[in-house]
């Protein structure tokens, strides 16, 4: 399998989207606004219980909720991006737990285990109204 390579090689394994899953992108900012904190662990430990999803941080600029495939249909926030079909997610290796490049703010515990798009939008709503009220 070539992500067992690209993982065992790069930490790292570059999957397509839009067949077992999507990903909403969402900025560092508005989820560290929404969890009132930038401390990773703090952030990942809000993440998990508010989205019961996998998560993974790319520590560079991006958050990424995976939720079900076809979400990008469907999705409407205007503050985060759902990419799917035709785009593809570095997915960081199971044990890279820590932000020494990407890694899983909050882990994948079983296969098809996703968050729920609805759960995301309402968080990605969160941190925006958050960055607005702090703007002001």
């Amino acid at each position: 399998m070539a992500a067992q390579m690209e993982w065992s090689n790069q930490r790292v394994a570059m999957l397509p989207l839009g067949s077992r899953f999507d990903a909403v992108r969402m900025p560092v900012e508005i989820v560290h606004a929404a969890a009132a904190s930038s401390d990773w662990q703090t952030v990942s430990g809000f993440l998990a219980e508010t989205l019961n999803g996998p998560v993974i941080h790319d520590p560079y600029a991006w958050y990424y909720a995976l939720v079900p495939p076809r979400t990008t249909v469907t999705w409407t926030s205007p503050f985060s991006r759902c990419v799917g079909r035709g785009a593809w997610l570095g997915v960081p290796r199971t044990d890279r737990l820590t932000p020494r490049g990407p890694y899983w703010a909050v882990p994948m515990e079983r296969a098809g285990d996703l968050c729920s798009p609805a759960a995301v939008a309402a968080l990605v709503q969160l941190g925006h109204g958050r960055l607005t009220e702090a703007a002001r």
